[in-house]
């Protein structure tokens, strides 16, 4: 049997580097100049345009092997969608989290309709094994139209909450992350390079965003330590997809 190429064969620097960068723009609110110049200042000389391709290429690796390693994911579903601007024109950015905050997917759309609704729908289904006990929403009527079409989720428990009362404010929050790093971005752009980044974006920074406040100094180091040492593994995966977690 041929033994399959290393995604980074061909790369003048290590993995270690190449993973190093592209944690960095996924985790922190850093931008290509900035993570240019902190590899600089440990002796890694490397543009800014190299580690955007870095994280164009690597980026989705990274982030389906955090959704591998992490626990299983919750069964009731949090769903809510976002106005976004991508120059000057909105577009709705649908989010599902589970009742652990964890994001389960994004989409990014155009409309707000039963369609859209549906599609998002099997979105998820497809990114989770299970389909959820309970399915948590906002009043929008293209939810439960586009529930009652899909076999799986018609007959789903569906809770309804309103928006302005802050009861759903597990969606809600999941929204604020990707609001800091559009700021920090002074927005996004096209449609594509959203998807793909903000797809990313949300795993990778989950990774290590470990819920702080909760823990005892000592219990966030070690949580922080394994998930670092995770992280450091990530990249056999990525070369070599067939390794199990």
């Amino acid at each position: 049997m041929n033994k399959r190429k290393s995604l980074y064969h061909g790369h003048r620097f290590p993995a270690a580097i190449i993973s190093l960068a592209v944690r960095w723009y996924f985790r922190f609110q850093l931008s290509l100049r900035d993570i240019e110049e902190l590899l600089f200042e440990r002796g890694v000389v490397v543009s800014y345009e190299t580690i955007r391709r870095w994280c164009d290429k690597f980026g989705a690796g990274f982030a389906h092997s955090v959704k591998a390693a992490r626990r299983k994911p919750g069964r009731t579903w949090h769903l809510d969608e976002v106005f976004v601007t991508l120059r000057g024109e909105p577009y709705l950015l649908w989010r599902a989290v589970d009742q652990h905050g964890a994001e389960l997917d994004i989409l990014l759309q155009k409309h707000r309709d039963k369609a859209a609704a549906k599609r998002f729908f099997n979105r998820v289904l497809t990114a989770c094994a299970d389909a959820p006990r309970r399915i948590v929403t906002d009043q929008l009527r293209s939810y439960p139209a586009a529930k009652a079409e899909i076999p799986e989720l018609a007959n789903i428990k569906h809770v309804f909450v309103k928006a302005s009362a802050r009861v759903n404010n597990r969606a809600e929050n999941s929204h604020q992350p990707t609001r800091e790093r559009e700021r920090r971005m002074r927005g996004f752009r096209l449609p594509e390079r959203t998807q793909a980044f903000l797809s990313n974006f949300g795993p990778i920074r989950q990774h290590f965003a470990l819920k702080r406040h909760r823990l005892r100094a000592s219990r966030y180091r070690q949580q922080l330590a394994l998930r670092s040492a995770a992280w450091h593994r990530f990249p056999e995966l990525t070369q070599n997809p067939s390794i199990a977690f």
